[in-house]
């Protein structure tokens, strides 16, 4: 049981020192920060609401920010060299479903545009996602029309095609080139690897249940027949395998396919480091649409943002995505990490006749009060962060948390930006518009913040109510004159500090907590430790502070 110390700070907003961690709680805001504490990872927050991208820190308060003349279109991330690169939204009546943009736009830290590409016509146009490569191109998703006509003869059931058009999912790659243009150097189509098993007298003809790297046209999955049928929300790139994850959100499945390809093998079935083209390298979360299972097989409901975790993070190599619980009962979101079966790194393990794997999911997330808590059935992210907590965008309600191993809340925050403008404090943002496509938070070591101005401004809403949480994020080693020593360590932890420390907790490298205890003396007996790297927290009377150490 949590035992409470002391209550600090005044009635509306309080700093609550706990045994397990030190917290700021302000019941009163409705918007803004709700709660932090020091177990929450302290680095920045970027997300796009409306025309404005804002980065902020865990008090909230705007650390730089981004003005668009457009909406997003919906992606935006932040360059190692300090620049935003973001997805806009422009008019294109022709091609028009939730998640279009058709604009891509660079910007410099200080806010100014300095590179703008359009993928817009009657024909295409770059919809949710665009990915930054580290060789400076981009990846940009998009959407190509295929006449009826066409899609028929690739094998689609006429029956089934509710308007006049059919969408082919496509990527390509740009190599940005002077203030408006770019070569497209690689590109990518779905309608390359289809397969049907309906019509023998059209394209793709072939055994459904034994090519699960071909995608059947005409599995439906929540689409109804519509043009834009496969709804890809996110495409991600991994630069350690040099693969691309793609998330159907109306097929309920992610897919993973080859980049190393050249454009030519990529509309092929051979080619590349995987020796398969574009086909599909893997997939996952709903056999139904490769005939290898039923409706209790399906694992994804209208997912998002499906990721390999980068190297360096616990669970480096897995998938982390938001599974939104979209078009099941009762209705309620998770998020999964799951670790794609391989025979070699990136070469994906599959049974003829079967599923791919894994059956079993490595990690799930949800409310553990009550699961219906915490749904948005569409938009959304989950993001695995260096501490090892996970940043969740619950997007429908604006919602960032942040949750550690043990799925508590260590961070949480309501976008109070909407359709009409910014939410004045202690205004309910329930129904106000202010929906959120996506979070992600950078350490602050990220090389973006070389040399910038970091200082931090006001917060987005008004009026602030965030003294506590200021006072809970100074530095942790401020005024407590701590030493800790030796280091490598033997037998013993000592150390010194103005103030005096009530109990100190061990944890591994990778997050397990080791020991706990209270602190009689000024020595901790770490003797029976293994030879490694440790975290030992130190709890003062209001703050916590994490050092690494070594022992021998």
């Amino acid at each position: 049981m949590i035992t409470l110390i002391s209550i600090l700070k005044n009635s509306t907003c309080n700093l609550i020192i706990l045994f397990l961690s030190v917290n700021f709680i302000c019941s009163q805001n409705t918007v803004g920060v709700i709660s932090n504490t020091t177990d929450s990872f302290d680095g920045y927050t970027l997300f796009t609401a409306q025309t404005e991208t804002y980065l902020i820190n865990n008090c909230g308060q705007v650390i730089n920010q981004w003005s668009s003349q457009y909406p997003p279109g919906n992606a935006v991330y932040l360059l190692e060299n300090g620049n935003l690169l973001r997805a806009a939204k422009i008019d294109n009546p022709t091609i028009d479903f939730g998640g279009t943009g058709g604009r891509i736009e660079l910007f410099d830290w200080d806010g100014s545009l300095i590179w703008e590409y359009e993928y817009n016509s009657d024909e295409v146009r770059q919809h949710h996602d665009i990915f930054p490569m580290p060789n400076g191109n981009i990846l940009i998703l998009a959407v190509k029309v295929m006449s009826n006509a066409d899609a028929i003869q690739a094998g689609r059931d006429p029956n089934t095609l509710s308007e006049t058009v059919l969408y082919n999912e496509q990527i390509i790659e740009i190599q940005p080139t002077g203030t408006n243009t770019g070569n497209i150097i690689w590109e990518w189509n779905i309608q390359d690897h289809f397969i049907q098993d309906l019509f023998a007298d059209k394209d793709n003809y072939g055994v459904v249940e034994e090519n699960p790297q071909l995608l059947d046209i005409n599995y439906l999955g929540m689409s109804q027949g519509n043009a834009n049928w496969m709804h890809i929300n996110s495409m991600q790139y991994y630069d350690a395998l040099d693969q691309i994850v793609l998330s159907s959100r109306l097929l309920n499945e992610f897919y993973i396919i080859d980049h190393s390809t050249s454009t030519s093998e990529a509309a092929s079935h051979s080619g590349g480091i995987y020796g398969k083209g574009g086909d599909l390298l893997y997939r996952w979360g709903n056999p139904q649409s490769y005939k290898q299972g039923g409706s209790q097989d399906q694992k994804l409901f209208g997912q998002h943002f499906p990721h390999f975790i980068p190297n360096g993070l616990n669970d480096a190599g897995k998938i982390i995505l938001y599974n939104n619980g979209f078009d099941r009962s009762p209705s309620f979101s998770e998020v999964f990490i799951i670790d794609p079966m391989t025979d070699a790194p990136g070469f994906y393990s599959y049974t003829q006749d079967a599923a791919y794997g894994p059956l079993n999911i490595d990690y799930s997330y949800i409310d553990p009060d009550d699961s219906t808590n915490f749904y948005s059935a569409i938009l959304s992210s989950a993001q695995r962060l260096p501490n090892g907590n996970i940043l969740i965008c619950e997007g429908t309600k604006g919602r960032l948390f942040e949750i550690d191993n043990n799925d508590e809340v260590k961070w949480e925050y309501i976008n109070p930006v909407t359709r009409t403008g910014t939410i004045s404090q202690g205004t309910n943002p329930l129904g106000k518009g202010n929906a959120l496509f996506r979070a992600l938070k950078y350490d602050k070591d990220y090389p973006a913040f070389n040399q910038k101005d970091l200082s931090p401004g006001e917060s987005i809403e008004s009026p602030t109510n965030i003294d506590a949480c200021l006072s809970l994020s100074m530095p942790n080693n401020k005024y407590l004159n701590l030493n800790i020593y030796p280091n490598p360590i033997e037998d013993y932890i000592q150390f010194k500090s103005s103030e005096p420390v009530t109990k100190f907790r061990i944890y591994s490298i990778l997050g397990e907590k080791i020991k706990t205890a209270k602190v009689n003396n000024k020595k901790i007996d770490i003797s029976t430790l293994q030879s490694g790297i440790y975290i030992i927290e130190l709890i003062f009377a209001n703050r916590i502070v994490k050092r690494k150490f070594v022992k021998k």
